[in-house]
């Protein structure tokens, strides 16, 4: 069997009971979360192979990743009044 090799952005969000709660913009419904990032990012990979393989089940075409949103910090100065 061939093995191919998909990279998707995903965001982690912090949740308010703690842990994280992650997303891919590229395929909607695909939503986990983990207690840590590192499980976190564990529950991501599988939840999109499981997304990607019942897509390839059902004959559909794999989707290809959309760029997510860039975060920058921007610094703003306030003189005082």
């Amino acid at each position: 069997m061939e093995e191919s090799e998909y990279s998707y952005t995903v965001l982690f969000e912090p949740a308010e009971e703690g842990g994280y709660v992650v997303t891919c913009p590229a395929l909607p419904g695909v939503v986990t979360q983990g207690e840590t990032l590192e499980e976190a990012r564990a529950m991501a990979e599988d939840a999109i192979r499981g997304y990607l393989e019942s897509l390839l089940k059902d004959g559909l075409s794999i989707p290809p990743d959309t760029p997510g949103p860039i975060k920058e910090k921007v610094k703003v100065v306030l003189s005082a009044a």
